[in-house]
């Protein structure tokens, strides 16, 4: 199930719910693969648009924790898949300061719109 998009400082962003493949299955369906760099909680891949590594698209993906069971009560066994929330944008150059994360980037507008929409494509036909 795909849940809406939305636009944000950090890029757009969208949720799947009950997806049933692994971080490494999803990179390859929707072409990405992992960036140089990860933070602790999610997962940073990128798909190049050049032979260079700028301009690339910049996804990130972080799980979403289920609600836990109360105590007593069975957990449901409905054959539903983890939910993930992901945050997309476009790099457009790599950081001008040694040491800087800060980029030209592009968060919103269609052509960011139209990769999340690529990926939710591809991610929902299965």
């Amino acid at each position: 199930m795909l849940a809406g998009c939305q636009n944000s400082s950090t890029g757009v962003e969208f949720a799947i719910k009950n997806l049933q493949k692994s971080i490494n299955d999803l990179m390859r369906t929707i072409g990405y693969q992992p960036a140089y760099f990860q933070k602790d909680g999610e997962v940073s891949i990128v798909r190049q648009l050049t032979r260079n590594d700028y301009p690339r698209f910049h996804l990130y993906i972080k799980e979403i924790a289920s609600s836990a069971t109360p105590a007593g009560v069975a957990p449901r066994n409905d054959g539903g898949g983890k939910t993930l929330n992901f945050s997309l944008h476009l790099d457009q150059k790599k950081p001008s300061y040694e040491g800087s994360r800060g980029h030209s980037g592009e968060y919103d507008g269609d052509v960011v719109e139209g990769e999340a929409e690529r990926i939710k494509r591809l991610v929902g036909n299965d």
